[in-house]
């Protein structure tokens, strides 16, 4: 199966490793039920999984997010043109049902919900939900969507029963959108714009909306004119995900991977800085800050991607990896300051993809891709080589000991290969460019999404017949879907609530 996604081609370089303690491993893990989702279309609207024999997929690249009250949403990636998945758990995560494409414009009419309608999205997904209540009693969800012409967004007020979509950005050569939502109404969106589009330069542009994604009038640039800003605007940038401070909604952060404006004409430089956007005042201006600088310029971070979460106690958390270890740093004051690296993957066994959920403060959850006794260029693994999902979990991450306890969650999802150089990669693109993992505010246990090319028959996990996967197409796109791990014992990052 072909995708067409969103990506830049990087080429190969020595990648200098973060300086910085490595984090404190103590014994324990947590124990985790996994499973795969069932894709509508082609399969009725929700079908739930585990349980159905059509929980089958070929989507890839999921988001998770999770409400107050413990309901998760999670989406994935058809392709360019191929539309949005879209999913959602009302028991913690134990079952998640499908629910109608968010981003369809045509549903068929059948009994039981089935589409069979034009899907404009499917590009780049992000997931993002309110933290109060509508006029339903229900907390809306969002969810963007690269199209080939703009960003959408749709939005349910009913649990995710129904979608509205709403193309939310009319400007051409939108990249990599990223949602985040607060209170009853208000969602905003990032994405970069290409040099002449609204600047001279590379914007990472921010829209909010206040009604719930119907109209996103509010509209900013994320990059400031300060050192890191213009260096992020005019030498080179990658982003990452966008987050609102529980503790105090007023503050929105971004993070990006960025280059010197000097290294900009270099072949040899790489985006070896990574820095923070912060605004105050949900979003309508913006302040640029340093998270990391590394003066070795082969030094790489735009490894799909630079992430951000933030705990109920406002402290920010960053993560991403040097196409070798995955690495965190935390802040206490919004963002202007931050901790020196904590290598957080154990050994020098690869590491990518990371992605963190933060919850009671100081409680953390980071997961990762990593390799099975391999320590090279992730591009360059060779076909022996397994990749696992692994979680690390931290109670003192904003400290300078902050002890993290791992658990592999499934100890094989690829073999070979892992190039994360976007849609122009010449290698294995199986896992792509993220995964996500939440936390439930009710029970505190974890819930992972994340892509899996392993061919699978059992009561969990069924095989894709529509792209005909058999165990000859293990570690190629024809076995590739989206599976859910949930945590059932062990730890949680919240405080259990009745």
């Amino acid at each position: 199966m072909t995708r067409l996604l969103s990506g830049v081609l990087l080429a190969s370089a020595a990648l200098a490793l973060v300086g910085g303690a490595s984090a404190a491993k103590p014994t324990g893990s947590s124990q985790f039920t996994d499973f795969t989702l069932a894709a509508t279309p082609p399969n009725p609207a929700r079908t739930v999984c585990p349980g159905s024999t059509l929980c089958y997929n070929g989507a890839a690249e999921p988001a998770i997010a999770v409400a107050p009250n413990g309901r998760f949403y999670a989406s994935s990636e058809n392709g360019l043109g191929g539309g949005t998945l879209a999913w959602t758990s009302a028991d913690g995560g134990g079952h998640y049902a499908s629910t109608p494409s968010p981003n369809d414009v045509s549903v068929g009419s059948d009994s039981v919900g089935q589409e069979t309608g034009l899907e404009p999205g499917g590009g780049d997904t992000d997931v993002a939900v309110a933290t109060a209540q509508n006029a339903l009693g229900n907390y809306n969800a969002y969810v963007v969507s690269l199209t080939l012409a703009n960003v959408d967004v749709s939005s349910s007020t009913d649990n995710g029963a129904t979608w509205r979509l709403n193309p939310a950005t009319a400007l051409p050569i939108d990249d990599r959108p990223w949602v985040a939502a607060t209170g009853a109404s208000k969602v905003c969106i990032s994405y970069l714009t290409a040099p002449g589009i609204l600047l001279p330069n590379v914007g990472l542009h921010v829209q909010c909306s206040s009604d719930a994604g119907q109209t996103f009038p509010q509209l900013a640039n994320a990059y400031d004119t300060s050192d890191v800003g213009l260096a992020a605007s005019q030498g080179g940038s990658r982003t990452g995900n966008l987050v609102f401070d529980p503790s105090n909604p007023s503050y929105l952060y971004t993070v990006f991977a960025y280059e010197n404006i000097e290294d900009a004409p270099n072949p040899s430089a790489f985006l070896h800085n990574v820095g923070m956007a912060v605004s105050s005042d949900g979003g309508l201006t913006w302040h640029d800050y340093a998270v990391h600088v590394n003066p070795d310029i082969g030094a790489k971070y735009d490894n799909q991607f630079v992430n951000v979460a933030v705990d109920s106690g406002g402290a920010v958390y960053v993560a991403y990896s040097d196409n070798h270890g995955v690495f965190y740093q935390y802040s206490t004051d919004h963002g202007q300051t931050f901790s020196a690296p904590v290598q957080v993957s154990q050994g020098n066994d690869t590491a990518v993809m990371p992605w963190l959920a933060a919850g009671d403060a100081g409680k953390i959850d980071l997961v990762y891709y990593q390799a099975t006794g391999y320590s090279g260029n992730p591009e360059q693994a060779p076909a022996s080589v397994a990749w696992k999902v692994v979680m690390a979990q931290s109670l003192s991450a904003a400290s300078s000991a902050p002890g993290f306890v791992y658990t592999t969650v499934n100890p094989v999802v690829h073999h070979g290969g892992v190039c994360e150089g976007g849609a122009l990669c010449t290698g294995n693109r199986d896992l792509y460019d993220d995964f996500g993992v939440e936390a439930s505010p009710k029970s505190g246990f974890a819930s992972i999404v994340y892509s899996d090319d392993q061919y699978q028959s059992d009561p969990n996990h069924k095989p894709n017949p529509v792209y005909g996967c058999v165990p000859a197409d293990n570690d190629t796109s024809t076995c590739d879907h989206t599976n859910v791990a949930t945590q059932t014992s062990g730890t949680g990052i919240y405080s259990k609530k009745k």
